[in-house]
């Protein structure tokens, strides 16, 4: 039944492929994807630090009910990110410190929450990846409906089961399972093109020519 059902997922991301993504900065992978994919800037990373990379398990929930959060967090595995389209609404917090904790015992490499979470102190004094919209103590409702394994949006970013997830204190970022492997290559070429400009930069040698080349290429008046 539409809008209330559970759906397998029928393929992922390898692990190898979601570790040499640890690596890279976001904002490196956002840029190798033409700076058009974005999970939204009320994504905040709420835990004390470090980064996120896993295979999507999708659920889209009623807002403020977090019944199939519960039955997503029992199907993830280890190497799972749970990502949850809550609608963005910031009444209830759909999950907190016990859901967090369950999570880290099944290995879940992280929780994205498109809504609002709870017991935010506890979350961020720990360093289990979590990135939500918003904070509120008033607590969640169990009644559904929803679905796990469908195409979700979180402002216009796609994110369907088995892509790639990764975040940082960026943000967070779908890589799409079938382009992870190029979106990895040019990540990874941009990555180390910039590790090479900031030796230049401290060693003062950085060439800053293709600014005025720019202002010139763009018809800039620059008054003599």
């Amino acid at each position: 039944m539409i809008g209330f059902r559970i759906l397998k997922r029928r393929r992922q991301v390898g692990a190898d492929l979601v570790s040499r993504f640890r690596g890279l900065p976001v904002a490196n992978v956002s840029d190798s994807m033409a700076r058009m994919t974005a999970g939204g800037p009320r994504l905040r990373p709420l835990h004390r630090g470090g980064g996120m990379a896993g295979v999507a398990v999708t659920v889209k929930t009623r807002p403020g009910d977090n019944l199939m959060i519960h039955k997503a967090l029992d199907l993830a595995g280890p190497g799972d990110v749970v990502v949850v389209d809550g609608g963005g609404d910031l009444t209830n917090a759909l999950i907190g410190e016990l859901m967090v904790s369950y999570a880290q015992t099944r290995g879940i490499a992280g929780i994205v929450i498109n809504g609002a979470i709870r017991d935010a102190g506890w979350i961020g004094a720990h360093d289990f990846p979590v990135y939500a919209a918003g904070v509120t103590h008033r607590g969640p409702y169990k009644d559904g409906p929803g679905e796990i394994n469908v195409p979700i949006a979180i402002d216009g970013m796609v994110v369907e089961p088995g892509d790639l997830v990764i975040g940082d204190e960026d943000g967070v970022l779908c890589v799409p399972f079938a382009q992870a492997e190029s979106v990895y290559a040019a990540a990874d070429a941009k990555q180390r093109a910039e590790q090479q400009m900031m030796r230049a930069i401290e060693e003062r040698r950085y060439d800053r020519r293709w600014v005025d080349e720019s202002l010139t290429r763009l018809g800039c008046e620059v008054e003599e």
